[in-house]
């Protein structure tokens, strides 16, 4: 294999441990007896579906996946919607799920199967906030470069099904949730920004942080932000029949990446499966490491890392962080010999884009210069996405029905 065809070998190692065929039974209980109904969202759902009922059987349910992340299944439906910005299809299919818990008693059994994905795609804003403004407030929330942590806290509040409201809904009955972690640190409370998870943020904070970012408050969502919104305690009565398991974790997928490599005789230095930070930042960090250890001779020796890195949208390019990362990492190199790069997002969208990332090599930039493309201009308009694109270098997987967020490796041959 060359490098490239090694480090994509790898990312497709990486996603295949965190598919939930793979990942989810393991987690899934007995079918219990009565009425059992399945929901859940996310860009992971579907899969999730399909690997329930192949354990279970048809179910009852319903679960709000990414437009072209369907899969079929027998007895739960399958809705489609927006991501990473919510729509009309998405808010009409949480009204449906929210109706369906509604209809529990107890006694019954609800399973919720909640990924990345799940904030935009399960919506319902909350007082008067139209969805033409949770859709403006979400768009600047995502290009200020904050951190998901923050994003989601926001997201919380503003809506009436996150931060525990979705479990809530479900009260009298149990409920079980089974949780794919595409965040730092894998905190269930920020995993599709928590529907089935109590959360002991104010709305005070949410306010605060909008007026941190900048970002302009609509009547509608200053009023929900006043008062108390309805994000539900994690001691809330309403919660004391909800569990929550996460069933696949970025750390496990480095993990599987990792023993590959190693099987190829290669070192493998892991530095950490929750790294935030603005991507160019990062990729800056990341290629003094790399120079450093070609200096020292390094030879087969494979660096892996995860987390969520973030954008601040400055350009009017088509970008995201695993591209943008990439392009920076390439720029910080400056071709030194030896080092390839290959930087994705498992769930095969990076930004908005049906692409994974990229990958670079040690010719990328002369290669870039020879067919006319300025790198530097390219990061500044925050265009990776084209730059790559026009290299025949990107990572598209396609719909990889999974999420456990960035997946890089840097290999020095």
């Amino acid at each position: 294999m060359t490098p490239v065809d090694a480090l994509r070998a790898l990312f497709a190692t990486a996603v295949g441990r965190a598919d939930p065929m793979r990942s989810l039974p393991a987690y899934l209980p007995p079918k219990p007896p009565g009425r059992v109904v399945v929901v859940g969202a996310g860009k992971a759902s579907a899969r999730m579906a399909e690997a329930v009922e192949q354990h279970w059987g048809p179910c009852e349910g319903l679960v709000i996946t990414r437009y072209g992340h369907g899969r079929p299944c027998e007895g739960i439906r399958i809705a489609e919607a927006a991501h990473p910005i919510p729509d009309a299809a998405g808010r009409a299919a949480t009204e449906r799920m929210l109706s369906l818990l509604n209809s529990l008693e107890e006694g019954d059994f609800a399973l919720a199967l909640i990924s990345g994905g799940a904030s935009a795609l399960l919506e319902r804003p909350a007082g008067a906030i139209t969805l033409a403004e949770m859709q403006a407030i979400t768009l600047a929330l995502l290009a200020s470069g904050a951190q998901i942590s923050r994003i989601n806290t926001v997201r919380k509040h503003l809506s009436a099904v996150k931060g525990g409201q979705f479990a809530a809904a479900a009260y009298p009955a149990r409920m079980l949730g089974l949780m794919i972690s595409d965040v730092p640190g894998d905190d269930p409370a920020l995993i599709g920004s928590g529907p089935t998870v109590g959360d002991s943020s104010t709305s005070r904070e949410a306010r605060a942080i909008l007026d941190h970012l900048c970002i302009p408050v609509p009547p509608s969502v200053g009023a929900v932000l006043t008062g108390h919104s309805g994000v539900v305690p994690p001691l809330h009565p309403a919660l004391s029949r909800v569990e929550n398991r996460i069933c696949a974790a970025p750390s496990q997928s480095l993990a599987a990446a990792a023993a590959q490599a190693r099987g190829w005789g290669w070192g493998v230095d892991i530095l950490g499966d929750a790294i935030e930070g603005e991507a160019r930042d990062v990729a800056l960090a990341h290629a003094r490491l790399a120079r450093a250890r070609v200096a020292r001779g390094a030879r087969r020796e494979l660096i892996l890392s995860g987390g969520e890195l973030t954008v601040t949208r400055r350009g009017d390019g088509c970008g995201g962080p695993n591209a943008e990362y990439a392009l920076a990492l390439a720029l910080a190199l400056q071709a030194a010999r030896g080092i390839f790069a290959l930087a994705g997002d498992t769930d095969g969208v990076d930004g908005a884009a049906e692409v994974a990332g990229a990958v670079i090599t040690p010719d990328t930039l002369a290669r870039a210069h020879a067919t006319g493309v300025d790198p530097e201009r390219a990061l500044a308009r925050n265009d990776a996405h084209t730059f790559f694109k026009i290299l025949g270098d990107q990572v598209i997987p396609g719909p990889t029905l999974t999420n456990v967020n960035d997946f890089r490796a840097i290999l020095i041959a």
